[in-house]
């Protein structure tokens, strides 16, 4: 594969959504999302692919296919454009651009392997609507009755951003591919955590795929005066809010064990006014792990905990689940053909487990699917300054040629 070709394209790429103080913001449907799907399609062009996008907005580069068919099932890779608010230029974008460089290099060097192969982009994996929304749609995971509520914590609607995009919500569903169409899958990605930069190894292969829950909690209390009210009179929700977020943090590390994560990204008050006790206090609660039984643990106890709180500080609780990931194993086929390309490079490599969602747990349902990790510097991912170097994406990017070439040997 050709390294200049690949780092022109992700540092093209990575203009969409600039920020000038380096990093990208490119979230799913909005015009600088729309910009850089338009220029993917011309690249996959450039490189003698037949290009295709469904009705869930995912972009495909076939080599051999036009289409996902079972009469020729495929050999897929790819990943995602869209970006976490001040995120890094290589999170998804290395797995879409590698994947578009192998198949351009497949048609370069004029091999034909047996069975078709295909780059896809998939719609809003970071989850601003729903997580993972274009990968479950074409996995058939996507159901048709809850996008019509499916919104952005600031409000935006699903429905309405995929219109200003040319695209009809209700229809996402019909993504759907059909059965057997699809003879595998391998996504690669960087880390995203500093396991493989400090054990100094430079390929990971990915066993399992963890879990996500993700959920509104919101308090609420009773807005009064902050000045005239006395403080034992007071139900205010943001302190519950507080509460409940500091002694889920405790419950996840004490009962959920080393792998399993929590956090608070998102925080409402309202009315959010300094001179107003808060009546309405919300948080976005996500918690993480590779086992679906903990995860599911985690969820019961902290809803638990939720209405523990509240009763204590005399408020009231809604619990409003907003996404629900499954964790999924990659299939050995996947992972013993990534080590395989591995050894005929001469390059170590270490199963580990995902610490981070990916499509390519949705598409492990459908077909054996795998991932190939790169060290991430410093293991930085989400924010500007996440980085790998590009020796390691060169050697991650030959291991997914080699991989797909075994894959549609």
């Amino acid at each position: 594969m050709s390294l200049p070709r690949l780092k022109d394209r992700l540092l093209a790429l990575a203009r969409f959504g600039a920020l000038p103080g380096g990093g990208v913001t490119r979230m799913c449907w909005s015009p600088p999302y729309e910009q850089a799907r338009a220029w993917l399609l011309g690249e996959a062009k450039t490189a003698g692919l037949a290009t295709w996008v469904d009705p869930a907005g995912n972009v495909f580069g076939g080599l051999g296919a036009d289409r996902v068919s079972p009469d020729a099932p495929v050999v897929l890779t790819g990943s995602h454009i869209d970006t976490v608010p001040e995120g890094g230029i290589l999170d998804g974008a290395l797995g879409v651009m590698a994947g578009l460089e192998c198949l351009h290099t497949i048609r370069e060097a004029a091999i034909r392997p047996a069975r078709p192969l295909a780059v896809a982009a998939w719609s809003d994996e970071e989850g601003r609507y729903g997580s993972l929304f274009g990968s479950r749609a074409f996995c058939g995971r996507l159901d048709p009755a809850a996008i019509p509520s499916m919104a952005a914590v600031d409000g935006d609607r699903l429905v309405e951003a995929m219109g200003r995009a040319g695209f009809d919500a209700h229809r996402a569903p019909e993504a759907a591919a059909p059965p057997g169409g699809v003879a595998a899958y391998v996504e690669l990605h960087i880390e995203q955590g500093a396991r493989l930069e400090e054990a100094g190894i430079p390929i990971g292969v990915v066993e399992t795929i963890v879990g996500a829950r993700r959920a509104r909690v919101v308090f609420h209390g009773q807005a009064d005066h902050a000045g005239t009210t006395p403080m034992e009179r007071r139900r205010d929700a943001f302190l519950g809010a507080a509460d409940y977020a500091l002694k889920a943090r405790e419950l996840v590390i004490s009962r959920g064990g080393a792998r399993a994560v929590t956090n608070f990204g998102v925080v409402h008050v309202h009315p959010g006014a300094s001179n107003i006790v808060p009546g309405r206090a919300e948080l976005v609660h996500e918690i993480r792990d590779p086992d679906a039984a903990v995860l599911e643990r985690l969820a019961r106890d902290c809803e638990a905990l939720a209405r523990e709180v509240a009763a204590a500080r005399g408020l009231t609780v809604e619990l409003r689940p907003i996404s629900a990931t499954t964790p999924a194993p990659c299939a050995p086929r996947v992972q013993e053909t990534i080590e395989a390309a591995c050894a005929a490079l001469g390059l170590a490599s270490r199963r580990l487990y995902s610490a981070a969602g990916h499509d390519a747990q949705n598409l492990a349902g459908v077909t054996d699917a795998g991932m190939i990790f790169i060290p991430s510097r410093g293991g930085r991912s989400h924010r500007v300054d996440e980085m790998s170097d590009w020796d390691a994406i060169e050697r991650g990017a030959n291991v997914l040629l080699h991989t797909l070439l075994r894959l549609a040997a």
